[in-house]
């Protein structure tokens, strides 16, 4: 049984209302919060597959490599299917050793060369795509593109080629050159020489995505500023300096973050050009991983190695970000 009730509205008309049923505005703000609620919802439901499979992926091979830097895994454990526990033991063989600090400090100043010379480089590169003309900037974007794409152990390998000592292309032009004496020169007989060869390499590599993204990022800037520089008398440095900077900053940022992590765990360039040689002298923390686990056949080092490295280059990264945070704070 419903009961009704009476009232009259503005114009003194009687209005009657039943009992128990809501009111119209109340049903409007629960659709308005159920809508609210669903969009809040549709981003972390549109994240949620890369989050599944970024745990299936990434986070499962790293529990199951975290489990076994604990372990002493040879040959004879695989064979025999043992699981020997052995603590800590790998982790303070590998930083109680000089090898593994000498590694460290090679990996740190080979990423910071490559880093600088990438993004020099590669920003000068995408300043002069710019300013082209559309025919030589589609023909340069071309090229880089090609450069991009190509895969890694073959650029390697036509390195190998260019820099070989007996029938190299580098050798026989610094020959013809008059530099004789570079005619049957070991590229990879050293280890400056080797690092040259292998940081061209992978600079050669690294241009394209910094040279083409700057690109991008200079067709966001309005015209209007670089005419109103013109007009305030400002020459080229002082238009780059004043508008086109200002507004790549955060890219660059971003760029050379990128950057760090890519070179920083480059393992196919080293390994393929020449094993991490002459003497292992070449060898950075992922090649040094993978030579002391499964060159070795001591699994439980290499994944404590490779545990390692994964903390010095997040050691490294929040390194830069805090530098980056700092000097954005300084500017504010």
């Amino acid at each position: 049984m419903s009961v009704q009730t009476e009232g009259t509205d503005t114009a003194g008309e009687p209005v009657v209302h039943k009992a128990g049923a809501p009111s119209p505005p109340r049903d409007e703000a629960r659709e308005t919060k159920t809508s609210h609620a669903r969009r809040s919802a549709a981003p972390y439901l549109l994240l949620l597959p890369a989050l599944l499979a970024t745990l299936v992926l990434l986070g499962w091979p790293l529990v199951k490599n975290g489990m076994l830097s604990f372990q002493n895994l040879n040959p004879r454990q695989l064979i025999l299917h043992l699981t020997e526990w052995n603590g800590v033991d790998n982790y303070k063989e590998v930083l109680t050793g000089s090898d593994f600090w000498h590694v460290v400090e090679r990996s740190i100043v080979f990423t910071a060369a490559n880093v600088v010379l990438t993004m020099v480089f590669g920003t000068l590169t995408g300043l002069l795509l710019a300013r082209l003309g559309r025919k030589m900037r589609l023909l340069l974007m071309l090229g880089l593109v090609l450069a991009w794409a190509m895969p890694t152990v073959a650029a390697t390998t036509v390195y190998q080629w260019l820099f070989a000592q007996r029938f190299g292309v580098v050798n026989w032009v610094l020959d013809k050159l008059g530099w004789h004496s570079m005619a049957d020169h070991n590229w990879l007989g050293t280890q400056f020489s080797t690092f040259s060869v292998v940081t061209l390499l992978i600079v050669w590599q690294s241009i394209p995505f910094v040279a083409i993204n700057l690109y991008a990022a200079t067709t966001t800037i309005p015209k209007e500023l670089y005419e109103a520089a013109s007009l305030d008398g400002a020459g080229a440095w002082k238009s780059f300096t004043s508008v086109t900077f200002p507004f790549l900053r955060p890219f660059l940022y971003a760029t050379t973050f990128l950057e760090v992590i890519w070179i920083f765990k480059a393992f196919t360039q080293i390994f393929a050009m020449n094993e991490g040689g002459p003497d292992r002298l070449t060898e950075t923390l992922p090649i040094y991983a993978f030579v002391e686990g499964v060159g070795n056949q001591h699994f439980g080092m290499g994944a404590a190695i490779s545990f390692l490295t994964i903390l010095v280059l997040l050691v490294i990264t929040s390194y830069y970000l805090r530098m980056v945070l700092k000097q954005e704070e300084d500017e504010l």
